[in-house]
């Protein structure tokens, strides 16, 4: 419970708005007040207002106010369910109802959510870190592994692409999600996932290492863009692009601890194995999915049986949007597919060091999402990546031509610019394609950026090995984002704002989800 004393003031009286919605609650009890111990009458009730949320992202929720003398004492009950995230959250959601900061900050959604989709968020963003754990494991070790099984640039890059080929082992996911539902295949992947990837601590070749790892990386793909899925199914039409933000900053959590682990690489020439039996934390993850992920509103409503025929697919939009995919990821899996070799083997990093240096330039990016994540879903998504698309590479083709602090800055710049289109571009995916077909268009167009990020590493890889400058690939590569900026200002509907089934008129809208404004913004301290 929150109590608060505040002098004699009449908004205090009028219902919030903003987080939540209040309602006054018809003949609210009085108070009344006795000594403890004592015989004595109780003193006369003093007035009281009740107030009782009517929307917004409480379990439980009501706020009283007692007239106390000159006084009014505020009592707000409240329960918040936030998976895994509360502690980041709850002091801010506590603020807020304590009138210490608004309720429409940078941290806020600009729609009310309600519980179910609030307790979604939460156990969608810890698999968002159990995803990009799994898909960022053979990326950040494969250097390390590579000085112990003697392999060069040219194997480095090949192996990369077959670990990236494993898309073809995800497709099913995608599918079976469109047939039996979500949930399931989500719990499903998320066990696997982690499990599969402990099995790279035991390769005793770099071709078995592959191999596992071609196997586990595609669970953590499928999690991935079901996680995607899911987020657009149960987000209001103005917050699918926050809620994409919010899960890419813990998937960066989820990266980065992988990162971080990287340190155990510096232990021994076999250190590297020992990041990949940090694998097993996620499987708590994975059981917490079980017990409490609900199945979306929009795949129930959608009422689809396993002998019903999902919609036919709208082509035009899935070739756009796979030609984007596809040449986007020409340029952004080399980035950071060779980055920890640029700068171990340019710039003499230590294992350590490339942890100190992806943390000190990966960790501001979260900046970047939250804004872009925001700017996409007030303003739109197509000037933000015309913007921000072209000035990110350039930022990141150059800091594999430079070194001391000019690598640092443009590598901070060229991710915080990058983040802030990835919303933009990610909410796409789910958009455009009606909940029939959602899982598997959204498994399609994965698998069409694993495949241009599949050319991007073998072309590097024999570029370098024919004695070209990191900075001179990277730029060729470059060129790639330069296309699906054209694709996106050309191409690309506008869709913020808009409801899915607005977009994709075959879909209905579940009949307890209806269409949401966005909250007011407070007009005075006690709003």
């Amino acid at each position: 419970m929150l109590t608060k004393r505040w002098p004699a003031d009449p908004s205090l009286l009028e219902p919030r708005s903003g987080m939540l919605l209040e309602a006054e609650v018809a003949d609210a009890p009085s108070t009344t007040s006795t000594t403890a111990g004592s015989d004595a009458e109780p003193s006369p009730a003093e007035p009281s207002t009740r107030f009782e949320q009517t929307e917004g992202p409480f379990t439980h929720y009501s706020r009283t106010v007692t007239t106390e003398g000159d006084e009014y004492v505020e009592r707000t009950r409240y329960r918040l369910d936030i998976p895994w995230f509360g502690w980041l959250f709850g002091p801010a959601v506590r603020a807020v109802l304590a009138r210490r900061i608004s309720p429409t900050g940078w941290w806020t959604p600009p729609d009310r959510l309600d519980p179910q989709q609030v307790l979604v968020l939460g156990l969608l963003a810890a698999a968002s870190m159990s995803a990009a754990f799994v898909n960022t494991l053979f990326t950040q070790t494969v250097a390390f592994a590579a000085d112990e099984f003697d392999v060069g640039d040219t194997g480095i890059g090949i192996g990369g692409a077959v670990v990236r080929a494993g898309i073809l082992i995800a497709l099913p996911a995608a599918v079976l999600a469109d047939r039996i539902g979500r949930r399931r295949v989500i719990v499903a992947v998320a066990w696997l996932g982690p499990a599969l990837s402990v099995l790279g601590a035991l390769a005793p070749t770099y071709s078995i290492l592959v191999a596992t790892q071609t196997v586990a990386r595609p669970m953590g793909i499928a999690l991935a863009f079901l996680i995607g899925v899911v987020a657009a199914e149960e987000m209001p039409r103005s917050s699918r692009a926050y809620a994409v933000s919010i899960l890419a900053m813990a998937s960066g959590l989820g990266a980065g601890i992988a990162v971080l682990s990287l340190r155990l690489a510096d232990t021994g020439d076999g250190g590297w194995r020992l990041v990949y039996l940090l694998g097993a934390i996620w499987l708590v993850i994975a059981l917490d999915l079980t017990r409490r992920l609900p199945e979306t509103r929009r795949f129930e409503a959608a009422d689809i049986t396993r002998t019903s025929r999902p919609p036919r697919l709208n082509r035009a939009r899935l070739l756009l949007l796979a030609a984007a995919a596809f040449a986007g990821n020409i340029f952004v899996a080399p980035v950071s597919f060779f980055q920890n070799r640029y700068l171990s083997d340019v710039h003499d990093f230590s294992g350590g060091m490339i942890g100190i240096f992806s943390i000190a330039v990966g960790t501001p990016a979260g900046i970047g999402l939250i804004i872009g994540g925001r700017m996409a879903d007030r303003t739109g998504r197509k000037v933000l990546i015309g913007v921000t698309l072209p000035l990110s590479t350039i930022a990141l083709v150059g800091a594999y031509s430079v070194g001391g602090p000019p690598l640092w800055l443009l590598s901070l710049v060229g991710g915080m610019l990058a983040s802030a289109s990835y919303p933009a571009l990610a909410v796409y995916r789910n958009e455009l394609f009606p909940t029939g077909n959602r899982g598997r268009a959204s498994g399609l167009l994965t698998a069409a950026a694993l495949i241009g990020g599949i050319f991007g590493l073998v072309a590097t890889g024999v570029l370098l090995d024919e004695s070209w400058g990191f900075g001179s690939v990277m730029a060729l590569m470059g060129v790639g984002q330069l296309v699906v900026t054209a694709l996106v200002l050309l191409g690309y509907p506008e869709t913020a704002h808009v409801e899915l089934e607005t977009l994709n008129p075959e879909d209905q809208r579940p009949a307890d989800d209806p269409p949401r404004n966005q909250p007011s913004p407070p007009t005075n301290r006690a709003t």
